[in-house]
C-alpha cells in the first residue's frame, strides 16, 4: 500500500455539550466543555494513520502552544508532518462546537494559520503530493489551494477524493478532475442545483454531478449509509447501526476509510462498506478524533456484519422452504 496525501485544515476543537441548542439571543447552561484536536484535514490524516495507512498531511499551524502540541500529537499518531508549517505570528485554527444531546452539532471555525494555506503554499509542497498514490482534500482551506493540489495530482495521474465540506459552489473544471466526490445530501444539493433530500432527488443530483465529469459520486447519508453513483448505476450501501454519542468527525472518518480501502486495492463498493463501518464506530466516542477506529476493529465488525447477513439469508431460505 502506497502513501496517501491529505491537504487540509488543522484546528483545535473547543466542544461544549448541551441538552439542546440555544435560540437566537438565548443563554443556556452547558453540560461540559473540552478541548480536542480537529480540523478536517488533520482528522482525515489521523483516521488514515489509525487504520494503518502511510499518510502525509499538508497544512499549517500557528507558532503558539496549540500548534506545538498539535505537531507532537500528529507525529505520535504516525502522520507525516513534513508538509505542516508553523506560521509566525499566526494562531492555530480553532473550531467552536456545540453538541446537542441528540448528537447533532453546530460549528464555528476561525481559520488562523489555515488561512495561509494558499496556492503558493501548496505548490511549495508539490513533491509531497507527487509521491502519493492518492490525494484526499476538503474545503476548509482556500479554494485556490484546493485547485492547486488537484492540478498537481491530476498532472501526475494521482486519483483525487474530494470531500466538498464545508459546502460551497465549485468550478466545473475542479469537479472534472475528481475521481471520487463524497458530499452529504446538503452538499450534493448545493453542488448540483437539485434537491437531494429525497431518493429520486438524490439520484438526479448525483447524475448531474457525474455529467460534470466526476468519476464516481458517493453521497454520505448518515444512519442510512452511503449512495454510490457512477456510469454503471446507483446503489445504497447500508450503514452499520450504532448508538451515536458524537457525530463530529464521522464524515472525516468515512473519507479516510474510503481512501484507505481504495489504496489497498478494494473495489469501490467494498471500500464504501469499510468506510461506513469506520464512520459508525467513530460516533461512539466523544471528539472528532477520539473515536476514530483502528483497522483491525473495522475489519472485525465487517466480518461480524457479513456473518449476520449470511445467517439472515439462511434463515430466510429455510423459512421459504418451510
Amino acid at each position: 500500500m502506497d502513501r496517501i496525501c491529505v491537504v487540509g485544515c488543522v484546528n483545535v476543537d473547543m466542544v461544549t455539550r448541551v441538552d439542546r441548542f440555544p435560540s437566537p439571543g438565548e443563554t443556556i447552561r452547558g453540560k461540559s466543555f473540552g478541548t480536542f484536536p480537529g480540523g478536517k484535514g488533520a482528522n482525515q490524516a489521523v483516521a488514515l494513520a489509525r487504520l494503518g495507512a502511510s499518510v502525509d498531511l499538508v497544512g499549517a499551524v500557528g507558532d503558539d502552544a496549540f500548534g506545538k502540541d498539535y505537531l507532537e500529537r500528529l507525529a505520535r499518531e504516525g502522520v507525516g508532518i513534513e508538509g505542516i508549517g508553523a506560521i509566525g505570528g499566526a494562531t492555530t485554527g480553532t473550531a467552536t462546537i456545540e453538541v446537542a444531546a441528540s448528537g447533532e452539532n453546530h460549528i464555528v471555525i476561525v481559520g488562523g494559520a489555515n488561512d495561509h494555506v494558499d496556492r503558493r503554499y501548496v505548490e511549495g509542497h508539490a513533491p509531497i503530493i507527487r509521491r502519493a498514490s492518492l490525494l484526499l482534500l476538503q474545503l476548509e482551506i482556500a479554494i485556490d489551494a484546493v485547485v492547486a493540489a488537484v492540478e498537481i495530482a491530476s498532472e501526475s495521474g494521482i486519483p483525487v477524493i474530494l470531500d466538498p465540506a464545508p459546502a460551497r459552489e465549485l468550478p466545473a473544471s475542479l469537479l472534472a478532475r475528481c475521481r471520487y466526490l463524497t458530499p452529504n445530501e446538503g452538499e450534493a444539493s448545493l453542488l448540483s442545483g437539485v434537491d437531494a433530500s429525497t431518493p429520486d432527488g438524490l439520484r438526479r443530483a448525483a447524475q448531474r454531478l457525474l455529467a460534470q465529469g466526476v468519476g464516481r459520486v458517493i453521497v454520505k447519508a448518515g444512519s442510512r449509509g452511503a449512495f454510490v453513483a457512477g456510469p454503471d448505476g446507483f446503489e445504497l450501501v447500508p450503514a452499520m447501526p450504532v448508538e451515536a454519542i458524537d457525530t463530529v468527525g464521522a464524515g472525516d472518518t468515512f473519507n479516510a476509510g474510503l481512501a484507505y480501502a481504495l489504496s489497498r486495492g478494494d473495489g469501490l463498493l467494498d471500500a464504501v462498506r469499510f468506510a461506513n463501518v469506520a464512520a459508525a464506530l467513530s460516533t461512539t466516542v466523544v471528539g472528532a478524533q477520539g473515536g476514530m477506529p483502528g483497522g483491525e476493529e473495522v475489519r472485525r465488525n465487517l466480518i461480524r456484519r457479513a456473518g449476520q447477513a449470511s445467517a439472515g439469508q439462511a434463515s430466510a431460505g429455510q423459512a421459504s422452504a418451510d
